[in-house]
């Protein structure tokens, strides 16, 4: 069992859905892996395309994203579970929506929370804040991490209802320095990724 004691040992292989292979290193060659490309309209269309091969009966017990992230919360090189996801660049504020909120849409809610999903190695529940840019300052922040994919994901795997989890590296701090971070950290992830998460995956 996990040291963090917050998770069951997972029997099944899920499907691991990631941006790019650059963040993986090669290291995801035992599992069942769909690369989506960046951003939520690239995440969307390849996690659903994926799912409409199969019909009605999608073979996945659960989805589990890994992927890079910015935080101002959470120190860089540090592996975090997200279990709450909102669409950060999603602003009607002024027809009076709460900003991630999408309008006249009722379900799912502007956040969504897992579902179902008793494999959680790490328990932190963080909120992910997923947009289309690469948030360099405070302007393009919501929530303890911020990516580019996960809100897309979610949203997928609730309208499909298949539970998902995200883990995501933390590269760097959202800010200025943000892109030459993601650039010198990124690589360094999928090992502890491996550590704390693969190491509970039964084969």
């Amino acid at each position: 069992m996990s040291q963090y004691g917050k998770a069951k040992e997972l029997n099944t292989k899920p499907l691991m859905v990631c941006a790019l292979k650059i963040e993986t290193q090669g290291q995801l060659d035992d599992y069942d892996v769909l690369y989506t490309g960046v951003g939520k309209v690239n995440a969307t269309y390849a996690l659903t395309s994926h799912f409409g091969k199969y019909g009605s009966h999608i073979p996945y017990d659960l989805v589990i994203n890994y992927g890079t992230a910015g935080s101002r919360k959470i120190k860089k090189k540090t592996l975090v579970d997200c279990t709450k996801f909102i669409q950060r660049d999603m602003d009607v504020t002024g027809l009076g929506f709460m900003k991630g909120e999408t309008p006249f849409e009722q379900d799912p809610p502007f956040v969504i929370q897992q579902q179902n999903v008793e494999f959680n190695p790490i328990g932190r529940n963080a909120t992910c804040g997923t947009g289309d840019n690469f948030a360099e300052d405070k302007s393009q922040y919501y929530g303890e991490v911020v990516d580019m994919e996960a809100y897309a994901l979610a949203k997928v795997c609730y309208l499909y209802d298949v539970p998902f989890i995200s883990f995501k590296y933390i590269t760097d701090g959202a800010d200025e320095q943000a892109h030459e971070d993601w650039e010198a950290n990124l690589a360094d992830g999928i090992e502890v990724f491996k550590e704390k998460v693969l190491s509970e995956i039964k084969d």
